[in-house]
Parts: C-alpha cells; sequence; structure tokens
C-alpha cells in the first residue's frame, strides 16, 4: 500500500454537509453495527444498505435489522445510491460486486473483507489507481496502532545477536471461517518483512523438531462470540516480549471503518 493508514486522520472539508453512505454486507455482524453507529453520526446519511442477492433478509428495513428501529430504507441485493462512499464487509463476491460498483462509477471504498485471494488483490490495486481505496485487515484503532508498535519491535530485534522466535496467536468467535485471521497474518508479513523469516508454520502436531530461526508460528482458537484478540509473543533465550491486542466488542471495527470513509471522501486515487 502506497500511503499512510487512514484511521487515524478526519476530513472537514467536503462540499455537503453529510456523507452519502452504502454499506455492502449490511445484514451480517459488522454490516449491522455499521448500519447502527452511522444512524447515530449526524455526518452521514445512510442511502444504501446491501447484502448476498441470496440474503433472506432482502427487502427488510435496514434498521430493524440492526436493532435501532425503522430508517426506512431496505435491504437490497445490489448497490445503489448514489453514495459518496462505500464501505464493505462482506464476502470475497460481495467485494467483487462492490469493487465492479465502485470501479464503474468512480465513488471511494473501504474493503474490511479478508480472505479475498491473489486476483482480486490484484485487481484492487489496479482499481485504486481510478479511485481512492483503503483496504485493512482490520479497522480496529487500536489494532492499527499496534501493528506499528510491531513494527518498531521487530526493528530493534533483528538485531539482536541470538535468535528471536516469533509466534502469533489470535481467537474469535466460533462462526469465523477462515484461518489464521486476515489481522494475523498481517502481523506475520509486517514482522517478516522486517527480521526476514520466510517460513510460515501453522499450529504444531507430533514430533515436529527443533524450532527453526526462519519460521513464524501461527496459532488460531475459535470459541464462543470473542471479536478478536492478537498476541505477538518474540521469545529470547532469558527473556520475552508480548504484545496484545484486544476488542471487547465490534463498534471497534465499525467506527474505525467510518473514520476510513469519512477520510476517503476527499482523497486521491490510491491505495491506502
Amino acid at each position: 500500500m502506497n500511503n499512510q493508514c487512514p484511521l487515524l486522520k478526519r476530513t472537514t472539508n467536503r462540499d455537503e454537509p453529510m456523507l452519502r453512505l452504502a454499506i455492502n454486507g449490511a445484514s451480517g455482524r459488522m454490516g449491522r453495527r455499521l448500519i447502527a453507529l452511522a444512524a447515530e453520526q449526524p455526518q452521514f446519511k445512510l442511502v444504501a444498505a446491501t447484502a448476498s442477492p441470496t440474503s433472506s433478509h432482502l427487502g427488510q428495513d435496514a434498521g430493524t435489522l440492526a436493532g435501532i428501529g425503522s430508517i426506512d430504507l431496505p435491504i437490497t441485493g445490489q448497490l445503489s445510491g448514489p453514495p459518496h462512499v462505500v464501505i464493505d464487509f462482506s464476502t470475497r463476491l460481495g467485494t467483487q460486486a462492490a469493487l465492479n460498483y465502485c470501479e464503474l462509477n468512480g465513488i471511494p471504498l473501504v474493503i474490511a473483507t479478508t480472505n479475498l485471494g491473489s486476483a482480486l488483490q490484484e485487481r484492487i490495486a489496479a482499481a485504486s489507481q481510478k479511485f481512492p481505496i483503503c483496504q485493512a485487515p482490520s479497522m480496529g484503532l487500536a489494532v492499527n496502532l499496534t501493528m506499528k508498535l510491531v513494527e518498531q519491535a521487530a526493528e530493534t530485534l533483528r538485531h539482536n545477536e541470538t535468535q528471536v522466535d516469533v509466534e502469533i496467536i489470535e481467537r474469535h468467535h466460533r462462526f469465523k471461517t477462515d484461518a489464521p485471521s486476515g489481522t494475523a497474518l498481517k502481523f506475520g508479513e509486517i514482522i517478516a518483512k522486517t527480521m526476514g523469516q520466510s517460513d510460515q508454520r501453522h499450529g504444531r502436531l507430533g514430533d515436529t523438531g527443533t524450532r527453526q530461526k526462519t519460521e513464524i508460528g501461527f496459532h488460531a482458537i475459535r470459541a464462543g462470540d470473542d471479536p478478536g484478540q492478537h498476541t505477538i509473543l518474540f521469545g529470547m533465550m532469558g527473556e520475552t516480549i508480548e504484545i496484545k491486542v484486544a476488542a471487547s466488542n465490534r463498534d471497534c471495527y465499525a467506527r474505525g471503518a467510518l473514520l476510513a470513509a469519512n477520510y476517503l471522501a476527499n482523497a486521491q486515487p490510491g491505495l491506502f
């Protein structure tokens, strides 16, 4: 990505007083929280709430589904509006649809969906040359700050004279379908780029042999309704560093996505 993360930035120079916002994936857990939180903030006007064309929630009022009462906005199977910005918390197919719509109409896009695959990732990179896209495996402010801290730790520890073992442990709710999380993989990418490890080790079973210096270990826990925890462990002889970030609810991700949408409304084309 070629630009600084916009989650720490705000913009206030739009020509219109309200940001017309579309939520792609509005019937999901994150989509519902985005609907609820955006409806509370006067700078946003919800103009579209979409779900899969096969969703059982099509036609339902987005506010009612989100638990805030009717907002006279039905959930539809395709984007319309037109919005100023689209926020995507959906699936790979949902992201493809949102990208097609935004590319056709030149509308900024916030992508929070993970596990997209290399082909779609290449399309996103190419599309960002035409209109602004913010993509992050986590929209949480604390997670993005923790990535900076992990990068700083990795930069310091790469000069250590002895071996530094890196393990990444992540916890999410039982409904999460991919493992490890996109956020865990991003932490690993940051560390590998800085410290040089080339091998990913996903869990351990049986006689695995002595741990290799070139590996980063990943461990995924799926239990209950945990909205997300990540622990990055740097192990050395005689001492250990653990950097942990945890969410107590999903609102932190929704608020971060809304901040990103607010920033993109006036951004130039690019991948943030």
